[in-house]
């Protein structure tokens, strides 16, 4: 999807503004520009929902699922991510920068020209994932599973692999590689 209109759930979309509750359930929300800072927000549920223009700065959505969810332009910075779940997701033109996702799921989840630095996916899932035309400095990997995982396009600086495993991972695409450690 280019835009909200061309998502398969827009016609169910309702604005929402906030604020996130812990635990929250969102079914069928679009969020756009809307600054969350700070934001508590662990075990919280997004079903079909949209991010454009959103920015998360700090807080934690520690075990936050995200399913079916579609975010552009979002900004997420020093934000904690830990053990969430995130499935049929895609991220266009998004930046994280400090964040913590370590144990975190992603599922069938694409990244679109997005920006990556200093991502901490310690021990995380990372399962049919693409990383298309995007920029990742310092993305820390180690001890993650990566399964049928690409990176088209994409600029990879400082990438930390040690102890992952690497099953049909394809680096083939991208335009630069340097691996910080973890290469063997």
């Amino acid at each position: 999807a280019q835009q909200v209109s061309d998502l398969p759930y827009a016609d169910a979309l309702v604005t929402t503004s906030g604020p996130l509750d812990p635990g929250g359930d969102y079914d069928s929300a679009w969020f756009h520009s809307v600054a969350f800072d700070e934001p508590d927000v662990g075990n919280a549920r997004f079903l079909e929902c949209a991010f454009t223009g959103v920015t998360f700065s700090g807080g934690q959505l520690r075990r936050a699922r995200f399913n079916d969810v579609w975010m552009r332009g979002a900004r997420i910075t020093g934000t904690v991510l830990i053990e969430s779940v995130w499935l049929d997701t895609a991220l266009v033109s998004c930046a994280l920068s400090g964040v913590e996702a370590y144990s975190a799921q992603l599922r069938r989840v694409r990244f679109v020209g997005c920006k990556l630095d200093s991502v901490n996916l310690r021990a995380a899932l990372l399962d049919d994932v693409t990383f298309e035309s995007c920029s990742l400095t310092d993305l820390d990997l180690a001890d993650a599973s990566l399964t049928n995982v690409r990176f088209p396009g994409s600029d990879v600086r400082g990438m930390r692999l040690p102890r992952a495993t690497l099953e049909q991972v394809d680096f083939r695409g991208a335009t630069t590689l340097a691996v910080a450690d973890g290469y063997e």
